[in-house]
């Protein structure tokens, strides 16, 4: 029994904790149109009071703004619960008359905390009372309150304004390579956050400006209301109404504007705090701290104003200013101090630590090399220039995304720097430091491309170039041509386009490059998050592999730009045959064979049609005679010169045949020899597509063969 009456408890304070919220918008609206006992007007008062002032210090302990999420609805909330109270004390005040005149006034039936704070801002005098409560007023709404709202509207918009250039100076480090993926997400989500609640601040900081209005109103209305209520229900005179209506006014005033005030101080200070990762005292005491100076002079000031005056205030300056005096004088010394110790541990430092050049900011400045760069002449330096667009920052992006999607291969940051070793009109890209392509672009000019659909006669005249992607011919033409360049049937490429081409053909072409262990050792531990089973078998069973053995089937692959997105098949294949081989060449056919559909899939047309090369079995016989191997490298065919010369000029023309009649090059073959097909044309045939029967027969009845030729060598 015992136990079960916990879980009960247990159960009823976690229901109250995840539905507070909604009782008290409920008990908020209720209490504006059902009458309240004053015990419960009074709980109110100090809850309401209690929430705005831990408001307040929440705030104070506050580092960024945009951290308090909840303030703007905070403030509706805490708004709308202080409007309720006031409508249910001013129905107490007006349905429960004074009664009594003079020393006899009777307000048994009003709330307690509504007579303390009158009897503390009136005092013997409603009227000090009344210019207190004035003062409190207009303070609150035209200092704090005004000001708030002006700052809220200000920062909304210029944080608004500002978000276009901070999300790209986050595009340009992610680029760059000062920060990951995952910062520049994080920084992105963070600048949304502070526009979001900026925005939100903006209409939440009227809600403050209208319960200032709403309040005002309200303690009109109760002082003329409760006159007429006490002298027509309650039998007082004029005098004595007036009195104690005043004081239940003032009194009810001060318990609805005190919190609202604090709300209005709490949003001035939550909107001028800036985007600094500091709290308002960490800030006071940086700010106040930047010259002892400072307070000396003060102190001094105030002395000699002390001296000069011949009254009383002496007795306060002289000593004021001492302490100020004395403050900046202690300052001072402390600032000698933490500089002598700053000075010896300086001194105290390694020698060689010290000497030129051995600094560990400059060894690495020599020594790291950023996996990727993106080198650019000065006059292509507006491509990435923010303030212009920068529309090749987003193509970087764009790339490394369909990159990881069709390849598989999590590009590293691509980093993009202006560069004085490049021609001006010039680009160079470089994988590690070793360049892997360069070209030349003119700025304000489009590069015309005549893939066939041009009539003859209607060619455009411009200075001849060629594609840097695809080595295609082209000309350059100036923006104005643009529209007849396309009338004529021209495929017409920007500048950031070009570029972009190019970046993503080079990484196709050079991602085996670009993998390194790294980067397999962050695939596996993905894979392992929901394939636990498998990584565990590859890198853990009896036959496990090293990440270098994974590495070396995975640059295989995209060597002939097999994507290896498909870890789960690559890694359970390598498990099926571990204890067989551990040959990467091997091993590599085999995963071939498992990703057989998807490879199929890539090079077949619309109807899942593949159109190939046969090799015809005799030169896949003869190729198997001469094949030769050598440790650590792919196994290749040792063809005498004329067997080998009449073997590529064969391919050549088959290949060429298949190109004029508007096919992809595909040659299919045996299994066993596929590899050396692919290694003896890598040279003379860069880019054919060589499939193996292994992988068509894998891929299923759904792929269909059209052979276009086959090839033979006599």
């Amino acid at each position: 029994m015992p136990e079960r009456r916990n879980n009960f408890f247990t159960d009823l304070l976690n229901a109250v904790q995840q539905n507070a919220i909604a009782v008290a918008v409920v008990i908020t609206v209720l209490m504006m149109f059902i009458p309240v006992p004053k015990g419960l007007i009074d709980v109110s008062m100090v809850l309401n009071l209690a929430v705005s002032l831990t408001v307040l210090l929440t705030v104070i302990y506050t580092k960024r703004a945009a951290e308090f999420t909840s303030f703007p609805r905070l403030i509706l909330l805490v708004t709308l619960f202080g409007l309720a109270i006031n409508i249910t004390s001013t129905r107490l005040i007006l349905t429960n008359p004074v009664t009594g005149s003079g020393a006899r006034v009777n307000m048994s039936g009003q709330s307690e905390m509504v007579q303390a704070f009158a009897n503390i801002a009136t005092g013997n005098s409603v009227i000090v009372g009344f210019i207190i409560f004035i003062i409190l007023i207009v303070v609150q709404v035209v200092v704090v309150t005004k000001g708030a709202t002006r700052v809220s509207e200000v920062t909304a918009r210029f944080t608004l304004d500002s978000m276009n250039n901070k999300m790209f100076d986050v595009q340009n480090e992610l680029n760059s390579g000062a920060i990951t993926e995952e910062q520049a997400a994080q920084k992105k989500a963070r600048i949304r956050q502070e526009v979001d609640f900026y925005s939100a601040m903006d209409g939440a900081s009227k809600f403050v400006s209208g319960n200032v209005k709403a309040g005002i109103f309200i303690t009109a209305l109760n002082l003329i209301a409760g006159m007429i209520t006490g002298m027509m229900m309650g039998g007082m005179d004029f005098t004595s109404a007036l009195n104690s209506y005043a004081k239940l006014t003032i009194g009810d005033g001060l318990m609805s504007q005190l919190p609202s005030l604090m709300l209005s101080f709490a949003t001035g200070i939550l909107v001028t705090g800036g985007s600094t990762d500091e709290v308002v005292a960490e800030q006071l005491k940086k700010n106040f701290s930047v010259s002892p100076v400072v307070y000396i002079i003060v102190g001094v000031a105030l002395i000699a104003m002390g001296l000069a005056f011949h009254n009383g205030s002496s007795v306060v300056l002289v000593p004021v200013g001492a302490l100020f005096v004395y403050f900046g004088i202690r300052m001072s010394g402390l600032e000698k101090k933490q500089e002598l110790k700053r000075q010896a541990e300086a001194a105290s430092a390694p020698a060689k630590a010290r000497q030129p050049g051995s600094a560990a900011d400059e060894v690495a400045a020599v020594a790291t090399l950023p996996p990727l760069s993106l080198d650019l002449g000065y006059t292509l330096v507006p491509l990435v220039d923010r303030e212009k667009g920068a529309e090749l920052l987003e193509r970087v992006t764009r790339i490394r995304r369909e990159e990881a999607l069709d390849l598989g291969l999590v590009v590293p940051p691509i980093r993009i720097r202006d560069s004085m070793s490049v021609d001006p009109d010039e680009y160079t890209f470089k994988i590690r430091g070793i360049e892997v392509g360069r070209a030349k672009l003119k700025l304000g000019y489009y590069m015309c491309l005549n893939t066939g659909n041009v009539p003859k006669g209607r060619e455009l005249a411009g200075e001849r170039t060629k594609d840097p992607a695809f080595g295609m011919e082209a000309v350059w033409i100036p923006e104005e041509k643009r529209v007849e360049a396309e009338k004529a049937g021209y495929a017409v490429i920007d500048p950031p386009t070009i570029i972009a081409t190019h970046l993503t053909e080079i990484i196709k072409r050079h991602a085996a490059e670009i993998l390194t262990r790294q980067e397999v050792s962050a695939l596996v531990n993905k894979i392992k998050e929901t394939n636990p089973v498998v990584v565990d078998e590859v890198l853990s069973g009896e036959h496990k592999f090293s990440y270098g053995e994974i590495e070396a089937v995975l640059k295989n692959l995209l060597e002939e730009q097999v994507s290896i997105r498909n870890m789960v098949t690559i890694l359970e294949t390598l498990a099926n045959f571990a204890p067989l081989t551990k040959d990467p060449v091997l091993l590599t056919e085999k995963v071939r064979q498992a990703l057989g559909a998807q490879i199929c899939l890539q090079y077949a047309d619309d109807e899942k049609i593949l159109h190939v090369l046969r090799l015809s079995q005799s030169l896949s016989e003869k190729m198997l005679e001469h094949k030769a191997e050598q440790p650590g490298q792919k196994p290749f065919v040792a063809f005498d010169p004329v067997d080998g010369r009449k073997y590529i000029e064969q391919m050549s023309a088959s290949i060429a045949a298949v190109r004029d009649r508007n096919y992809l090059p595909i040659v299919l073959c045996a299994d066993e020899v596929r590899q050396l097909v692919k290694s003896s044309t890598e040279r003379e045939l860069p880019g054919l597509v060589v499939i193996s029967i292994g992988e068509v027969m894998a891929a299923g009845p759904e792929i269909k063969i059209e052979t276009l030729g086959d090839i033979d060598v006599q």
